[in-house]
């Protein structure tokens, strides 16, 4: 790599890492959380899905918005607001402003994530793009060490509020990394943003997820229940219309129409939606159910951290390589193989025999899945529209997570206790199974340039499949 190139790769890295600390550190802050402020589950899927439903809705619109302002700028923006969104979260006085906090914190995040991955894709061809995505979603993989960690500590030695403060670091490093990188701004001539549109997606999951959080509450056929689920929908089902016909769409319907693009998306949503039920089932419960202390719920999935960051980045060099249809089927299902052993938690709770084996066959399995998932998708997809296609990528993770959550309650049976994690974890297993399933289905590799060909390989969505 250039030095302009690892200076990229490191600011890709960070900001990134601001959003992804967030979200781990908050599954394990909850119930400490809830023991300040109180509430009980309906709050604690609130305070996940607050910052999905926005996060999910607005990263769409954050690919239109770093086309008309450029991406280092918007980026930069999505910084700042993350800072104060976070000083906003360690300082609320109730569930409520939380929740709030939390949704402003997912406006912010919206804005990071697509703009890292676009500054991936936009400065590395070829091999060695996958292999930077590979360190990217290695180096990520800190924060699922770190934020479990954090969480825990500061529940266990001082409170959940400084917790969500340690963004200040990664935000400060990496607003003077951009002002070293000096790297020119690229704005798009005649690009707009769709607001009607993010409002209809906005309105569309919000309303959705309200019913789904809710019904347990106050029943199906309450009105308060079934006005947010059909306004919802069909405020969803006008966002995609509107995409159809709008002459400058923020969900371009036509890039569906790549094979790899869509499948690998729908692979995206079964695998991602699993992995947050996974994250959200074991760090309650092992507080709650096992009444473990936050530190130690913090330190039980750092195996799958420690696995990811070790051999990310030579799993994207091979699934470059030899492509990465083989890598997304073995490494869902491995994953899911991983979700089942973890059935093996009981009362009482040992650790070492019950949940550690499964995390480290989990572990294996995200590894070999997560690069070439990610290369796959972007690398079948032009580099002109590489913001554009990640945003939905993250959208479609997003998306899948807040729909899971919003449909904690059904899934457990109503309570995190012994039966309700089993429960969790069986569709765990199932989700990731069918994500290895659609990716043998419907992945293919793309060809590998000829011998002895004089030029370079075609730039990612160039290339033919097979």
């Amino acid at each position: 790599m250039t030095r302009e190139q690892r200076i990229v790769l490191t600011i890709a890295i960070l900001a990134s890492l601001v959003s992804f600390l967030d979200g781990t550190i908050v599954n394990v802050a909850l119930p400490a959380i809830m023991r300040e402020l109180g509430g009980g589950l309906t709050a604690q899927q609130w305070i996940v899905d607050a910052y999905l439903i926005t996060l999910g809705s607005l990263i769409l619109v954050a690919g239109s918005v770093s086309d008309v302002y450029g991406r280092i700028t918007v980026m930069r923006v999505g910084l700042i607001a993350f800072g104060i969104a976070s000083v906003a979260v360690a300082a609320s006085p109730g569930v409520v402003f939380l929740i709030i906090a939390r949704g402003v914190q997912g406006i912010a995040g919206a804005l990071l994530v697509p703009s890292s991955l676009a500054l991936i894709t936009s400065n590395f061809r070829g091999a060695a793009q996958a292999k930077a995505i590979g360190t990217w979603t290695g180096l990520t993989g800190i924060a699922m060490i770190a934020g479990p960690v954090i969480g825990g500590v500061f529940v266990d030695l001082a409170s959940w509020r400084y917790a969500f403060l340690i963004n200040v670091v990664p935000i400060a490093v990496t607003l003077v990394l951009l002002a070293v990188l000096g790297q020119k701004d690229v704005r798009r001539a005649g690009a707009g943003v769709d607001y009607l549109g993010a409002v209809l997606c906005t309105l569309g999951l919000g309303g959705s997820v309200f019913a789904l959080i809710e019904q347990q509450r106050l029943g199906w056929a309450s009105p308060v229940i079934l006005l947010p689920l059909v306004g919802g929908i069909l405020a969803f089902v006008g966002f995609l219309v509107r995409q159809r016909l709008h002459a400058d769409p923020m969900l371009p319907l036509g890039l569906f129409r790549v094979r790899n693009f869509w499948t690998g998306n729908v692979a995206t949503a079964l695998i991602y939606g699993a992995l947050s039920l996974n994250g959200f089932a074991i760090g309650v419960y092992l507080q709650q159910g096992a009444k473990l202390p936050a530190t130690f719920a913090g330190l039980a999935l750092i195996p799958v951290t420690l696995i990811m960051i070790g051999f990310s980045s030579r799993v994207g060099a091979l699934a470059g390589r030899f492509g990465p249809r083989l890598f997304m089927t073995i490494g869902p299902i491995i994953a899911g193989g991983g979700a089942l052993l973890m059935l093996l938690i009981g009362d009482p709770f040992d650790y070492w025999w019950q949940l550690l084996p499964g995390v480290l066959v989990f572990g294996i399995g995200l590894t070999l899945t997560v690069s070439p998932l990610t290369s796959a998708i972007l690398g079948a997809i032009d580099t002109r529209r590489s913001g554009i296609a990640s945003a939905v990528n993250n959208a479609v993770s997003r998306v899948a997570g807040l729909i899971v959550i919003a449909m904690l309650a059904v899934i457990v049976g109503g309570t995190l206790n012994l039966t309700g994690v089993h429960r969790a974890l069986t569709v765990t297993a199932v989700l990731l199974i069918l994500g290895g399933t659609v990716s043998f289905l419907g992945i293919r590799n793309p060809e590998r340039p000829a011998e002895g060909s004089a030029t370079s390989p075609a730039a990612p969505g160039a290339a033919t499949e097979r």
